[in-house]
């Protein structure tokens, strides 16, 4: 039988660590630097992702597509006339044309048609200029880089911060390029692996709309792996599957069995009047972790209770969007301002 004192000095130690429990502070939300600080430069340049380091982000996403040659580039679609100049490049007229493309038909400019030389002639411009005219003075000072040339940037930029950097890549429309001969995963493993980045305390996470593809990840590495997930459709390689079935009980225990983590769009997230689902909460319990897309300043992207004025490219309250995914729970966010959410945190 235990003395008084004993049980006196045992309440006294657990109210000890329940104060040590109580004072730390929350897990820190990633700040993810949505293809860059996109909301400040052109997406996808050297630029962006150099602002965004500069600004404080812990990771920088490229969207990787393969060039003619095979080489990846960073690109959010490889469908480019929307992000380049080669619309108004007369010497590339003949190569405009309709794709199929997981279903969907596509007319434009693809990055498949170009070697890495004609790619690199091209010059990168603002995708939205509607939203964001101030990007449009940067229209044509940037080209397409390669993701050698980013991991190049992130080497350099750890050098001279003396932090890490971190790399959250994203693998587009693996089937389709698997079909046209290229291995777009592969590829990405083979310049991760020579870059350093194998093991699963590197600061990368590969991310992917698709399953097959982080299914066949985990057999070939130890980085992280994320399984993205939309408010609408499903995987272009799972027929017949839609993203809220992947995300029902049964459906993200499936998901936990290869990925790390989710990377939902934030409608999945949190409620139209920002009350949160129980997406999170049930990731967490599979040991899955949560990084919402997208977080944006301009009103257009903001629940009109955070907007502010009728101009849908103003700027709304970016910050209590952030403050309702971290009372949500979430791990990390997607972001084309990493400036605006560091300040709200």
């Amino acid at each position: 039988m235990e003395g008084r004192a004993g049980v006196t000095f045992r309440a006294v130690l657990a109210a000890f660590f329940m104060s040590l429990i109580v004072a730390m502070p929350a897990q820190a939300q990633i700040v993810i630097a949505h293809r860059g600080a996109s909301g400040e430069r052109p997406e996808h340049t050297l630029a962006a992702y150099e602002r965004a380091i500069d600004q404080g982000a812990d990771y920088i996403e490229p969207d990787l597509v393969p060039t003619k040659d095979g080489v990846l580039v960073a690109r959010h679609e490889n469908e480019i006339s929307g992000t380049t100049d080669v619309a108004s490049r007369a010497e590339f007229a003949d190569r405009r044309t309709t794709k199929l493309i997981d279903g969907h038909e596509i007319t434009g400019w693809f990055t498949e048609d170009f070697t890495l030389a004609e790619l690199r002639s091209l010059r990168a411009r603002e995708r939205m200029p509607e939203m964001r005219p101030a990007n449009t003075a940067f229209d044509g000072l940037y080209g397409v880089p390669t993701l050698r040339e980013v991991l190049a940037l992130v080497k350099a930029k750890e050098a001279e911060t003396g932090r890490r950097i971190g790399l959250y890549p994203e693998i587009k429309h693996p089937a389709y390029f698997q079909a046209l001969g290229h291995d777009v995963l592969a590829a990405l493993l083979r310049e991760l692996a020579a870059a350093g980045y194998d093991g699963r305390d590197d600061p990368v996470f590969i991310q992917c709309f698709e399953v097959a593809p982080l299914i066949r990840a985990r057999q070939l590495t130890d980085l992280r792996l994320v399984q993205l997930v939309s408010a609408q459709g499903g995987p272009a390689d799972r027929e017949g599957v839609s993203y809220r079935e992947m995300l029902a009980p049964s459906g993200l225990a499936e998901v936990a069995d290869y990925a790390d983590g989710i990377g939902p769009d934030i409608r999945l997230v949190l409620t139209d009047d920002g009350t949160p689902t129980d997406l999170v909460q049930r990731a967490h319990a599979l040991g899955l972790a949560v990084h919402p897309w997208t977080l944006r300043r301009e009103n257009a992207f903001l629940p009109e209770d955070l907007r502010s004025g009728e101009d849908l490219a103003g700027t709304g309250d970016i910050a209590g969007q952030f403050a309702r995914l971290r009372d949500a729970g979430i791990d990390g966010v997607f972001t084309d301002n990493p400036a605006d959410v560091i300040a709200a945190k």
